[in-house]
């Protein structure tokens, strides 16, 4: 039975489970501990997606070929990703603490119905091999409801409730006892409560899990229940297997718990959207905003028959951070294209780290781009120019802890991220943290406005970048991770979730704070810092401190497309561990829960085009320790990684013909763009092919035009970085200036001792003057560019029609 939902890549699933069975055999010739013994060797087994208890072997001592012959049993979906990890431990190894090595064995190289005996190489030199049989049975009748995208799998999710019903104790012990329920891996995890002396809970704990997965409740009880005990706690197992009950659990003598134990289907519907298409507002919006940018590049170019649907262009500006320099530059380049009359032949405007302050504020207004620009700049120029010595007075010292405590209330985490974006909205903003995220959409009802799309990296403390990150885009719709294909409501970003289901309404961030995690310039580690200056000091430190990872061959055939090859892990010494932390460590991320916390992955998801589009680190082969096994999302500003906010411009689902990139990086100009260009190269992203590294600032032009003659997917790129050139001759495109105007031409905007150096907050009204002016300049001189990149869409999108 298959069902596909409307307007949506989500498919619902009647999917089996089979059953899985490791026998661990044996490993021969196994290392020595040293020139005079053996290792003490066990093994555990590890399959979250099954079970979240680790099993293990029981421990040989000092044998070279330890047998074990203990055979383990797994309840697995069919349609989800199953890779078993199984460790080899040394009981008494402290360098590694115990950890040998560990191989990552995908269970879908198994076949339905078939045994296989496997002889896994540990270490060739020495012929060490673990020897291992796998086999897979159906289970009768036994079939799951599943909602997948090809990459993520929701699965059914089961709700079981505990009910305390009474007791026995002694009169000695009355009074109030601690007690401690746990089902591993549900959402709630523990829970601790206390019982007064008549043992009776009003209401029923409850617990929400993944339905066919192996678990147990787990009952911890103070130790002192317990002849000559004391405070510490003893745990008793119950099977979850055994559900539907009643059950007198004995404690200690005559000394008893009663419980009521039930499961219940929870046929709650997904609050997380699994899909990578557009979602439904976006395209209601695109539709109502391509009749405006029709009109807008019509008139533009001069042209007498009206567009049809397919022919409109769809124009995107994307604006790169830089502090307050992209806030005011941004300003700028916006009042320019509206000079024009090209700003209505925008539909999409994305923006990271300084530039996303410019797109805060103005989309407080639901017509900022109908009216003239000139009153947001005189806004914006006051905010620029006014003294923030204040920014630490006691009044707004007292107003950020306020703010502070009242979001720790409200169930976030806080960190520096938070105080830093109450400061930014204080520098560029109202200073009264007024707004959310999704009230940006009354500037959007109309498709009066371009769409906004506020971009980040996800990624994870004490992993380095080509370890791990992740492109997250924000709109007034919603917030996703492009790999995945998930999305949730903006108005929810922020609340807590299990395996798709909202379980906790947290409130909407206000926007101050998302300045914050979009512009968190806090995230940098070493290894980001060494990556900037010098890659293979980089590369050095990642090979010295990281684990060691091989992939291995495991017979009895090659593995099919959407196998994943077995990997054999070997982690580095303690002190190799710790100094990968140390340099590795941010000072803060912005931490959220995780949405797609759950969620597992699709057995074939490194086939899914989507996903392999982004796939780009190490661990996108490793599902065991992708983002859905997080409870937080870690969140920071993508220019750790590279200055731009190019990646939801190139989804093929909005199909951006022109591209108008805004340029606000320190340094060198053009590094932000090549980098740009050689990443979507190796990722197979249509993209035009730069190499500008030979070009310096000095030698820059205003303006260049970039295409792939060769692809008619990729976008064309107008690129305009951040320069001074013939403005200092022309206030004006053909204006030339007086003599008594020259010095307002002179605008320092590459030298180190430029008033516009990342660190600098405040702008004397002059040089914030000219700044805006300079790039309100650039880019009504470059008109004629412009149109051509606009002429070019059309002719490609006319001809892609024939």
């Amino acid at each position: 039975m298959m069902m596909a939902s409307f307007h949506s890549t989500k498919v619902m699933e009647l999917s089996p489970c089979n059953l899985l069975s490791v026998k661990i055999i044996q490993i021969k010739n196994l290392r020595k501990a040293d020139l005079f013994s053996q290792l003490d060797c066990y093994v555990s087994l590890f399959l979250p997606t099954a079970s979240f208890e680790r099993a293990q072997t029981k421990t040989i001592k000092d044998c070279k070929n330890p047998k074990w012959n203990e055979t383990f049993c797994f309840r697995i979906q069919n349609r989800v990703k199953n890779v078993l990890e199984m460790t080899v431990h040394d009981a008494n190894n402290c360098l590694v603490d115990g950890h040998l090595l560990t191989i990552f064995f995908d269970v879908s190289k198994i076949q339905l119905g078939e045994t296989v005996h496997i002889t896994i190489p540990l270490d060739p030199k020495i012929q060490e091999n673990l020897e291992v049989e796998f086999s897979l049975e159906s289970i009768p009748v036994l079939h799951e409801h599943i909602v997948t995208n090809g990459a993520l799998v929701s699965r059914e999710v089961s709700c079981l409730e505990v009910q305390v019903n009474g007791g026995k104790t002694t009169k000695e012990e009355s009074g109030e006892k601690n007690f401690t329920f746990t089902v591993q891996g549900s959402y709630e995890e523990t829970q601790d409560f206390v019982l007064g002396s008549e043992l009776h809970l009003a209401d029923p704990l409850v617990f929400h899990y993944i339905k066919y997965e192996e678990s147990a409740l787990e009952i911890e009880v103070p130790k002192k229940f317990f002849s000559g005990g004391n405070n510490e706690r003893l745990c008793l197992t119950l099977p979850r297997d055994t559900l539907n009950m009643e059950k007198k659990v004995t404690i200690d003598k005559d000394k008893t718990i009663d419980l009521c134990v039930k499961e219940k289907d929870w046929p709650k519907d997904l609050d997380v959207r699994l899909g990578y298409e557009l979602c439904i507002d976006e395209q209601i919006l695109m539709q109502k905003r391509k009749k405006i940018v029709a009109a807008a590049v019509k008139k533009a170019l001069c042209l007498e028959k009206d567009f049809q649907d397919h022919e409109v262009p769809v124009v995107a500006v994307m604006a790169t951070g830089g502090g307050a320099r992209a806030f005011t530059a941004l300003h700028g380049n916006l009042f320019g294209l509206q000079k024009l009359n090209l700003l209505d032949c925008i539909s999409y405007i994305s923006g990271s780290s300084g530039s996303t302050w410019t797109l805060s504020n103005l989309y407080e207004h639901a017509d900022w781009s109908q009216q003239d620009l000139s009153g947001a700049i005189s806004e914006a120029r006051k905010k620029m120019t006014k003294c923030k010595l204040d920014l630490f007075s006691l009044e707004n010292l007292k107003d950020y802890s306020n703010a502070l405590e009242q979001r720790k209330k409200q169930g976030y985490k806080t960190c520096t991220t938070d105080l830093w974006g109450l400061l930014i909205d204080k520098i560029s903003g109202s200073g009264r943290c007024n707004g959310t995220l999704s009230e940006q959409k009354h500037a959007l009802n109309h498709g009066q406005n371009p769409m906004p799309i506020y971009m980040v990296l996800n990624t994870r403390d004490k992993s380095s970048l080509p370890e791990f990150k992740e492109w997250m885009e924000f709109t007034p719709y919603e917030v996703g991770l492009l790999k995945y294909g998930a999305y949730v409501r903006s108005e929810n970003f922020g609340s807590k979730y299990f395996m798709g289901r909202m379980m906790k309404k947290v409130p909407e961030s206000r926007i101050c704070f998302m300045e914050g995690v979009w512009s968190n310039v806090f995230s940098y580690n070493l290894l980001d810092a060494w990556r900037t200056t010098d890659a293979s000091e980089e590369s050095l430190w990642n090979r010295v401190t990281q684990s060691r990872v091989t992939e291995i061959e495991t017979p009895p055939q090659p593995p099919r497309p959407h196998e994943l090859n077995t990997h054999l892990v070997i982690p580095p010494c303690k002190f190799a561990k710790i100094l990968h932390e140390i340099i590795t460590l941010r000072i803060t991320t912005s931490e959220f829960h995780n949405f797609l916390r759950g969620f597992q992955f699709n057995n074939g998801y490194l086939d899914n085009k989507n996903f392999s589009t982004w796939k780009d680190t190490a661990l996108d082969t490793f599902p065991n320790q992708l983002t859905p096994t997080s409870k937080y999302l870690s969140l920071i500003d993508t220019a750790v990684y590279m200055d731009c906010s190019y990646p939801p411009l190139l989804r093929p689902e909005r199909k951006v013909d022109v591209i108008l990139h805004l340029n606000y990086s320190s340094g060198s100009q053009t590094s932000a763009l090549d980098e740009a260009s050689r990443y979507f190269s190796k990722q197979g992203i249509p993209f035009p092919k730069v190499d500008m590294s030979h070009v310096k600032n000095k030698d820059l032009k205003e303006c260049y035009i970039f295409e792939d003659p060769g692809n008619s997917k990729a976008p064309i790129v107008v690129f305009f970085p951040l320069i001074n050139d013939t403005f200092r001759k022309y206030k004006a495109p053909g204006v030339e200036r007086s003599p008594s105007e020259l010095k307002q031409g002179e605008v320092d905007v590459t030298s180190p001792s430029s008033p516009y150096h990342i660190e600098c907050f405040t702008y004397t009204e002059e040089d914030f003057d000219k700044l805006v002016e300079l790039t309100s300049y650039n880019i009504q001189n470059n008109k004629p560019l412009i149109l051509q990149a606009l002429q070019r869409a059309v002719e490609r999108k006319r001809h892609q029609q024939q």
